[in-house]
């Protein structure tokens, strides 16, 4: 960790990764969900295969 910034970061990026819904990231981040995408933009990109497939089981469930 370089700065204090960076461990902040670091919470969002795993939040992101994890499927936390970005409304409520922003909400602990203190970001709006826009600022939050254009920060971020690049941890939320390539993980269409864990959204659909999440889908798919949610589809399955019901």
């Amino acid at each position: 960790m370089g700065r204090p910034y960076d461990l902040r970061h670091a919470g969002v990026t795993w939040r992101l990764s994890a499927g936390i819904p970005a409304a409520q990231i922003a909400e602990w981040a203190g970001h709006s969900v826009e600022v939050l995408q254009r920060i971020y933009h690049r941890c939320m990109s390539g993980y269409d295969e864990v959204w659909i497939d999440r889908m798919d089981r949610a589809r399955e469930e019901k």
